[in-house]
């Protein structure tokens, strides 16, 4: 059994790659490889210094490990003659490699904060980029982790693993070479245990890889829970489920712990398989050296450099050994990260250049979120006229918001037409290209960490407080703005932390007033509202022409609208209007 297990211990590298080519490791790795070099290119003169500098250093120390033999063989035969040019050579060696050091570690520093902001920016830009449907399949706390936690591990990747593979192999060669100039027995001494570390790294490429996965995905598992609960602890609290909430961290922390120890176990075994091949190693060299040193063969100070020397080799050779978990950690980062950029992006379209006011027209549109997802609506007919209110009413979860989102183009049609059509008689499909004329105020506080006037040139850049004033009386904001201390620039908080719900909602409604839009969406807002407050809200849209939809459950909106809509059963019908009386 035992001869077995050594067996399989001891296949072949060449077994091992072919195994790697046909599972697909080998390619995967090579093709995030290639993806994470890609940002390589821009910062190719700096990686090329930055690898230069850590050259220069590492062939300095072995340089200053020469100058000591002599000058410890110098001491020890009271040769006093070539005393100080030794001293001087190994001060002057210790300042320079102290010098290339700095200045390596500078320009690392340097070339990481700029890899990392340039990865980020693809990242974030992607996102952006992407449509709404792509990127609601991931969780807050993942895409935090993915954009922060991998981005990091991709930019240090970019960055230093190159460099640090050629430093390292042309450290190998050059400590290699100085021992087998003195001694060609020692140097096969000191690279004993080589053959028999590479094929243990090949072997154990799978599991390093996948241990990376799960390690990543645990914490974007964590980073999701910890976001959530953040964001909604105020509900937690007031359900009094915090017991729940701290049972359920508590089962996350064991999901990490398991596999953080798991990943700890399998390092520790790889680490003390290789550090007692080290260690025999060393005893065997330093056997060999005071052998020779008790025959005459070597001096002290060649003992002294073949045992510093041959301690350096280990460690260059750990070091380009531990490349691969790097370059496996790198592979898994990369994947998480690439994932991100390949969303299928939204079409790349001109903003419509509507003119006047505009009305907006669906026919026998079907709407689902996804290509093998049940329809959420089906057969949907709207209409909502030039300067018109329209509601959206029926129970919760039943496709209002939904029809919002299809009208900002945030989810495209999967049948029938639906249309902005302007003042001019011009139609455009609804879409990305139509977004801009839609001012939308979604339901719950939308406020984000800031002061009002920050929060109100969301809507308009470069509004001036005149815009912003005008905007805040249309949204009945303006006389409780005013008394707020600085005004405008009042601090607010997270989650609209120091206004009302109705406060954040009249401010929310004042931004999108700023944009000017022709068509306003307005879900659930008005319930935060009073009625006083509702009536003058909607009746100043509708006295500057705008086109307004409103998502409502309070019968008192429905006497100002044009048409009523109720959503219900995956379809929309048209209210009668006797119906409507009834409800009001």
């Amino acid at each position: 059994m035992e001869k077995q297990k050594n067996d399989g211990a001891l296949r072949s590298s060449a077994a091992v790659i072919l195994e790697k080519l046909k599972d697909g490791t080998i390619a995967d790795v090579i093709r995030d490889w290639k993806w994470i070099w890609g940002f390589s290119r821009d910062k190719k003169w700096y990686i090329i210094v930055y690898t230069l500098f850590g050259l220069l250093s590492s062939l300095l120390a072995l340089a200053t490990g020469v100058v000591s033999k002599y000058l410890i063989d110098a001491i020890v035969a009271l040769d006093l003659s070539r005393l100080l040019l030794l001293i001087g050579l190994l001060v002057g060696g210790a300042v320079l490699g102290l010098l290339f050091r700095s200045l390596s570690a500078r320009f690392s520093a340097k070339l990481n904060i700029a890899m990392q902001n340039t990865v980020q920016a693809k990242v974030f830009d992607s996102l952006m980029d992407s449509g709404w449907t792509e990127i609601r399949k991931y969780q807050t706390g993942d895409l935090l982790s993915r954009f922060s936690q991998d981005v990091s591990t991709v930019a240090g990747c970019a960055v230093s693993w190159l460099p640090g593979a050629i430093i390292q192999v042309v450290t190998v060669l050059a400590t290699l070479g100085v021992i087998l100039y003195y001694d060609p027995i020692m140097a096969l001494i000191a690279f004993a245990s080589t053959p028999v570390v590479i094929l243990l790294s090949n072997r154990l490429i799978r599991r390093q890889r996948n241990f990376n996965r799960k390690m990543r995905e645990t914490a974007s598992g964590v980073s999701s829970f910890e976001s959530e609960t953040f964001r909604n602890i105020d509900t937690y609290k007031s359900f009094g489920v915090e017991e729940n909430v701290k049972r359920d961290l508590r089962r996350w922390q064991k999901s990490y712990q398991d596999v953080a120890l798991d990943y700890n176990l399998f390092s520790i075994q790889t680490n003390m398989g290789l550090t007692a091949m080290s260690t025999a190693v060393q005893y065997i060299a330093l056997g060999y050296c005071l052998f020779r040193l008790w025959r005459g063969d070597i001096l002290i100070g060649t003992m002294v450099l073949f045992l510093q020397q041959r301690a350096s080799l280990s460690s260059a050779l750990s070091a380009l050994i531990g490349l691969v978990p790097t370059a496996l950690s790198g592979s898994v980062a990369a994947e998480r990260v690439r994932e991100l950029t390949t969303l299928v992006k939204e079409e790349n379209v001109e903003s419509a250049q509507v003119k006047g006011s505009c009305e907006l027209k669906l026919s026998g549109v079907e709407i689902s979120y996804d290509d093998d997802e049940e329809k959420v609506l089906s057969g949907v007919d709207l209409h909502a006229g030039h300067g018109e209110i329209v509601a959206l009413v029926g129970p919760s979860g039943e496709g209002k918001t939904t029809l919002l989102r299809l009208m900002l183009g945030l989810v495209r049609p999967r049948g029938g037409s639906a249309v902005l059509c302007d003042s001019a008689g011009d139609v455009y499909d609804l879409g990305p290209q139509t977004r801009k004329c839609f001012s939308y105020v979604p339901q719950g506080n939308t406020l984000i960490a800031g002061t009002v006037r920050e929060n109100l040139r969301l809507g308009k850049e470069n509004a001036t407080d005149a815009e912003m004033t005008d905007a805040l009386e249309g949204a009945c904001a303006a006389e409780f703005v005013s008394k707020l201390a600085g005004g405008l620039d009042y601090m607010i908080g997270e989650g609209g932390k120091g206004l009302s719900e109705g406060q954040a909602q009249r401010i929310a409604i004042a931004r999108a007033l700023l944009r000017k839009a022709p068509v306003m969406l307005l879900d659930e807002v008005t319930s935060a509202l009073d009625r006083e407050t509702e009536k003058k809200v909607l009746s100043y849209l509708t006295s500057r022409g705008v086109t307004c939809i409103v998502t409502t459950h309070r019968p008192s909106v429905l006497s100002m609208c044009s048409r009523v809509y109720v959503v219900e059963n995956s379809s929309v019908s048209q209210l009668e209007r006797d119906k409507v009386e009834k409800m009001k």
